[in-house]
């Protein structure tokens, strides 16, 4: 399932009190449940166990991981998780299911569907303007502006098709780590211009979905990590993530170290400021709880309505269209979202993935590293679940 456009699309997006949805969480019970074993016949055997072991021990070997951790939910369930390794070699500290990595732009999807959200409780509409008198934001960070930026929308931001502000040397997020979002907002509008009209151009940016953050809190009056954390991740049944801390010592409770190779740092960048852009740290199994309440089952509530989700995996018009893969909003799709979405992360010391299958198995997998070219990492990391599941007779069947 496999190709080299999954690649190339892989390295093109790597370089990196509301009121509740209508849906409950899904009973934790269930979830329990099915990690111990209910359902049997759909469980790995001894020997497929055995061979998913050894392809995530290579995986480990091959980019000298400290930590790696996989999970993986088929019909409801999950079906498959497991951790590798240490997660604090410093402290001794062994990697669990409950270790919380950094997953990096495995948040955008996380943003996506929150600000979808807002759309169906009628609180926005993706044409909404950002900037200026008519935009959602005003003039908080600015009361002149130069081309283009009062044209640009809400969708244009979740498409990065906003002209401009790209994931390149220019990118604000990696720089002046002691600004706060209102001056880093306010400098980058101010002095990045925008190069091409929105909705003509597509530039993976990591500071539109920064700017998409600032909408959310300019909504709903809350901070981001909040109204995420009640009204996206609560109904999912997900309560361990948060936004990530800058240092070593500001790690969360069952956070992991993070290793940096090639002389990258993983604890001198403004992780936090990242927040609705790559600021979350999560398990495994929340990235796989997350996904699989897109659609949901039977027995697992959707947090979107489907209409919302077409839309969400609905391919952005001026991304390339010689790609087998493209980016819609938050996600890259496969056939035009009929096929797989997914999402991968990377920041110095960690490299992350999740994937939603169009058979509706869901996935996460964490390492508490990268390695240079950061691209070369992703699509292990991405190609070794896929390389587990197929270890699997009744999941091909």
């Amino acid at each position: 399932m496999q190709t080299v456009s999954r690649r190339r699309a892989l390295k093109q997006i790597l370089t990196g009190a509301a009121s509740l949805v209508a849906a409950s969480p899904i009973p934790s019970g269930l979830w329990a449940a099915a990690i111990t074993g209910q359902g049997r016949a759909d469980l790995p055997t001894g020997g497929e166990n055995a061979a998913m072991w050894r392809i995530g021990r290579n995986f480990m070997g091959q980019f000298f991981a400290p930590a790696l951790s996989v999970a993986i939910v088929r019909n409801s369930k999950f079906v498959f998780e497991r951790p590798w390794g240490m997660a604090d070699s410093k402290q001794s500290q062994e990697c669990s299911n409950t270790s919380l990595f950094r997953i990096a732009s495995v948040t955008k999807p996380i943003t996506s569907v929150a600000i979808f959200t807002l759309l169906e409780h009628g609180r926005l509409n993706l044409n909404d303007k950002v900037f200026g008198p008519s935009g959602i934001l005003g003039e908080d960070y600015g009361k002149t502006f130069k081309q283009y930026v009062t044209d640009v929308t809400v969708d244009h931001l979740l498409t990065h098709t906003s002209g401009g502000w790209p994931n390149d040397s220019t990118d604000p997020m990696f720089k002046n780590n002691s600004w706060d979002h209102k001056k880093l907002i306010t400098d980058a509008i101010a002095n990045l211009p925008l190069t091409s009209p929105p909705g003509t151009h597509w530039a993976y940016s990591n500071f539109g979905y920064c700017v998409l953050g600032r909408v959310i809190e300019k909504i709903t009056g809350q901070t981001y990590e909040n109204w995420v954390q009640q009204t996206v991740l609560a109904p999912c049944g997900i309560t361990d993530m948060r936004i990530a801390g800058n240092s070593y010592r500001d790690r969360a409770p069952n956070e992991v170290a993070y290793l940096g190779q090639f002389n990258e740092n993983p604890y001198n960048m403004n992780v936090r400021r990242m927040d609705s852009h790559g600021g979350w740290i999560a398990t495994p199994s929340d990235l796989a709880k997350f996904t699989a309440h897109l659609g949901g089952t039977p027995t697992i509530p959707s947090i979107l309505k489907p209409e919302s989700i077409k839309l969400m995996t609905t391919p952005a018009p001026a991304y390339p269209q010689n790609s087998d893969a493209k980016y819609a909003r938050g996600w890259m799709v496969r056939n035009n979202g009929a096929g797989n979405w997914w999402h991968g992360g990377s920041l110095p010391g960690m490299t992350s993935a999740m994937v939603h299958t169009s058979d509706g198995m869901c996935w996460g997998a964490l390492t508490n590293t990268r390695t240079e070219p950061s691209d070369t990492i992703n699509a292990a990391l991405d190609q070794m679940v896929w390389d587990m599941v197929q270890q699997v007779r009744a999941w091909s069947s």
